[in-house]
């Protein structure tokens, strides 16, 4: 049987492995670059932060694509479909609208 020789050794340090939380992806791009922000919008706070910046070549962005549809795919046939609303999202979270 051949050895695999094409195994990744990646590391996670312990800060990064706590994660970002965020709730609002901002996504734009050039013809080089897809650019990927992720914010944290809190109630009664008018003003977001970014929480963390992706830069992907065009050719990575749809990896991520493709990687995002498969993962869902698992994730539905095990605990159930994904609800998503169709309507706008609510930026007030129940309190103080919030005004980009």
């Amino acid at each position: 049987m051949a050895e695999n020789n094409n195994q990744l050794n990646i590391e996670l340090d312990e800060q990064t492995g706590q994660g970002t939380y965020a709730n609002l992806a901002v996504i734009s791009h050039s013809s080089s670059e897809f650019i990927l922000d992720f914010v944290r919008i809190m109630p009664g706070v008018p003003k977001s932060k970014v929480q963390s910046r992706i830069i992907l070549t065009p050719e990575h962005a749809k990896r991520l694509l493709f990687a995002l549809q498969d993962n869902i795919q698992k994730y539905e046939s095990n605990f159930g479909q994904i609800q998503v609303q169709t309507s706008k999202i609510p930026m007030n979270f129940g309190g103080n609208t919030v005004k980009a």
